[in-house]
């Protein structure tokens, strides 16, 4: 029986006649509808002719999450007063439950991109709703993309709908061709911020840590919500764990403690979202209940302010979920469910003066994530570089080569980027493509029910009560009772099943331990690593990796590193999830990064030749190298300059001379004069190091080379400029009294530092290449009397107080009043006398 009075109370229903006539001219729509106004329940509904319009019509509803499909079908179900399973039903991964009158099917946006691709033409399919699009995940983006490339090619007839819980529709719009943008209002509430920061600074997220205290506060905040407010309260937090250790922390409360996540039993699930039976409840929840889910009877949110969002370091191999600040959009949603019954209010666990700085939006999931299982569905889909693909951030060349380059590792395409058959049967087993290899060829090493485990392990991580031995994890997992084991064995029999009875190698012996590090390696071959001692190991991809103080692992001499992150201020990554191996394993597992070869290199100071077997970063065996390649050496050693500077050759004074008067002809005149800096000189090294840098070996071979020598080859000989050295850079400058002074060239001005004697009689300033020099005037024991860039004025203005100080103090030298009368000289007057006569 239908729930009419149910059905004719969502807000939504206002909205349905533009959707409809949206649907009915262009075959797309945009629409946006807050949490809670019946988008996702009474909108696929009625497209489908359920509720009495119009007539019947398959429809499927894509949902980003197992747990909001499986919400979403058993409130359609209830609305028409059925059970899922009949006009209404819903395919998660491992579970089923449809029927042959199942007219509306909610699926996860996974699912139906492997249904995609078994069946471009959806038969059968007339109309499919993609639920909560703002969230920007990338299987989401994905089906929208080729449900786009369908409607164009070959299904101009089926209708398709973009469902977003805010107005930050125009995107999406443009995506889907101007589509129509269809806007539903939603009866909000008003809902009063509380701003509760810590009262002491808390260490911000990194990797997956939260400070527990920030937890120990949020805990806090949710006592103070009890005892100030009504109704129960809903509390996000970014995961599991931190869902686990908060339920700890909340013993005792008058409240019934629930927990909403993704790995949740469905029972749980179930009965979080049928609402409360009576006592006032807290629900801890992550971001899945910002949109996706409708909790019942919530009057109080308490926001902690955190999120998980995926994140790659392609250079070391790492993908993991990160803990980040929830963006303000974010912050806006979870805030929302305060006031979708009645007023409320949101604890936000930060600072108000914070909040401004938080991001707008979360990132788009194909920003961020390891694309490797992109990249193979696009490759499927006959365009490998996702360029003809409609999407609304492109994928990042940097992530989508790096993915191309795991795909090629594994098999899944050839060179061409062209998915292979073996990538076709990875694409259909519903698995990272890493987990897919290491299912394929770990049963035919390990057998296909050990690899199914093992694989099931790495899909879905376990509990951190399980351990960081994998093998342990293993044992633990199939006699554990709890509801990671269950799901575990769920997906262990779904993997069975898609490797076949069939399989090779289904009946291979050897220990599980044996085979749980084979299938992870296999899954990880970067991850493979050596061990350096007391706990320290390098893995292939050349991340160094440390394990905990009491792990059991640390004294396995390799390891297959399963799960690892690298805390933003750590040298090394931190093994959360690992299973010993042997070198034999290692090789099978990444022998596509063994290598061997010669390698010359610059090694605390002097070059070092050796012959070398890698496994990517890890030595496997090393010998010296008697007769390296003439051109490693040379790279070695141009390394070594690179290193330790232009001093390791030969630099008399006169060599460093001519540098600087190259570098204030270069400065002064430009070219053709040479930068002779140190990054021009190392970029140029052919044009004036040879022959010399060729044949050197060693460092002591550097020391020999005589850099001015060298230098003059960089001199423009080619224009007949070169000659002109002298002249426009003299070394020396001749002054009255003969002295063939020093110029020094290395200051912003050349200097002449020349006794004030010697210039008697000298009008102007002597010039070098146009630029007046700076003239420092001696004593006569060479001490600084003066400084000037113009003799003239100097001889008018200044000499008169600098020769009545002089002349106290060296009264036996000349000093005229007027030094134009008499001869420049270095000498004393006695001994001028003695000359003249």
């Amino acid at each position: 029986m239908i729930r009419t009075e149910a059905l004719d109370r969502l807000p939504v229903r206002t909205a349905v006649p533009a959707l409809r006539r949206a649907l009915d001219d262009r075959g797309v729509a945009v629409l946006c509808a807050p949490p809670g106004t019946g988008k996702t329940t009474l909108v696929p509904l009625v497209l489908a002719g359920l509720t009495g319009e119009g007539p019947v019509r398959r429809v499927v509803v894509a949902e980003p999450r197992r747990i909001a499909a499986r919400a979403a079908a058993r409130r359609m179900a209830w609305l028409l007063g059925e059970q899922p399973g009949g006009r209404i039903g819903f395919t998660v991964r491992g579970e089923r439950v449809v029927g042959r009158d199942t007219v509306v099917e909610v699926v996860t946006t996974g699912v139906l991109l492997q249904r995609l691709q078994r069946d471009q033409e959806l038969a059968g399919v007339d109309v499919v709703i993609i639920d909560e699009c703002h969230e920007r995940h990338l299987d989401a983006d994905t089906v929208a993309a080729f449900l786009l490339d369908v409607r164009e090619a070959i299904r101009p007839d089926l209708r398709l709908v973009a469902a977003s819980a805010t107005t930050d529709a125009e995107g999406w719009a443009r995506l889907l061709g101007d589509a129509p943008v269809v806007e539903a209002q939603g009866v909000s509430h008003p809902v009063e911020v509380l701003w509760a920061p810590p009262a002491r600074p808390v260490k911000p997220p990194h990797g997956m840590r939260v400070d527990p205290a920030l937890l120990t506060h949020v805990a806090a905040t949710v006592r103070r919500a009890l005892g100030e407010r009504e109704g129960d309260v809903l509390c996000f937090l970014p995961g599991v764990g931190e869902i686990g250790r908060l339920a700890g922390q909340l013993a005792g409360v008058d409240a019934e403690v629930l927990q909403v996540h993704g790995r949740a039993p469905a029972a749980v699930q179930d009965a979080v979202l049928d609402g409360s039976s009576g006592g006032r409840r807290v629900v801890l929840a992550t971001s899945v209940a910002e949109s996706s889910l409708t909790v019942p009877g919530v009057r109080v949110v308490v926001d902690s302010g955190l999120a998980r969002e995926p994140r790659t370091d392609h250079a070391r191999g790492l993908s993991a979920l990160t803990t980040v600040r929830a963006s303000q959009a974010a912050g806006r949603q979870r805030a929302g469910r305060a006031g979708r019954e009645a007023p409320g209010a949101v604890y936000r666990c930060w600072d108000q003066a914070e909040d401004g700085r938080l991001a707008r939006f979360p990132s788009p999931e194909i920003k961020v994530a390891d694309l490797a299982a992109f990249a193979l569905q696009a490759a499927c889909w006959g365009d490998p570089d996702a360029s003809s693909l409609a999407l609304l951030d492109p994928p990042p060349a940097g992530a989508m080569g790096a993915a191309r380059e795991v795909l090629e590792a594994i098999g899944a395409v050839d060179g061409g980027g062209r998915v292979t058959e073996r990538g076709v049967r990875m694409s259909r087993l519903g698995l990272h493509p890493r987990l897919a290899r290491a299912l394929l060829d770990g049963a035919r090493e390990a057998g296909a029910r050990r690899a199914a485990e093992v694989v099931a392990l790495l899909s879905e991580e376990p509990p951190r009560e399980y351990g960081d031995d994998l093998a342990a994890a293993l044992r633990t997992a199939r006699r554990g009772q709890d509801g990671y084991a269950a799901r575990w064995k769920q997906e262990v029999r779904r993997l069975s099943s898609s490797l076949g009875s069939g399989s090779p190698g289904t009946g291979k012996g050897g220990s599980d331990d044996a085979a749980v590090g084979l299938v992870a390696a296999l899954a990880f071959p970067e991850r493979v690593a050596r061990a350096r001692g007391d706990g320290a190991f390098l893995m292939a991809s050349g991340t160094g990796a440390e394990l905990r103080d009491s792990s059991r692992l640390r004294s396995a001499p390799w390891l297959a590193v399963a799960v690892a992150d690298r805390p933003s201020h750590a040298a090394s990554a931190r093994v959360r999830l690992a299973a010993v191996i042997d070198e034999s394993t290692a090789l099978l597992a990444s022998g596509h990064l063994r290598v061997r070869g010669e390698e010359v290199r610059w090694v605390d100071g002097e070059v070092v030749a050796r012959a070398v077997e890698r496994l990517g970063a890890v030595e496997l065996a090393v010998r010296p190298l008697k007769q390296p390649d003439p051109e490693l050496v040379r790279g070695a050693l141009v390394e070594g300059l690179r290193r330790e500077g232009l001093g390791l050759l030969r630099w008399t004074r006169d060599s460093e001379q001519l540098r600087l008067r190259l570098a204030f002809l270069h400065r002064v005149l430009g070219s053709p004069w040479p930068d002779v800096s140190d990054g021009a000189l190392l970029a140029e090294t052919g044009a004036w190091l040879e022959p010399e840098l060729s044949r050197a070996r060693t460092r002591a071979d550097l020391g020999r080379i005589d850099a001015g020598q060298a230098l003059r080859r960089l001199l423009p000989w080619a224009t007949g400029e070169a000659v002109r050295l002298d002249e426009l850079a003299p070394e020396r400058i001749e002054v009255p009294s003969g002295s063939r002074i020093r110029v020094e060239y290395g200051g912003e001005q050349p200097v002449l530092a020349v006794k004030l004697q010697e210039l008697f009689g000298m009008g102007e300033t002597p010039r070098v290449a146009g630029v007046p020099v700076l003239v420092h005037l001696l004593s006569p024991a060479g001490r600084p009397a003066a400084v000037t860039a113009d003799l003239a004025s100097f001889w008018q203005e200044g000499y008169r107080a600098v020769r009545a100080e002089l002349r106290g103090r060296y009264p036996k030298h000349p000093w005229p009043e007027d030094p134009a009368t008499v001869p420049a000289t270095r000498f004393t007057s006695a001994r001028l006398k003695r000359q003249g006569s």
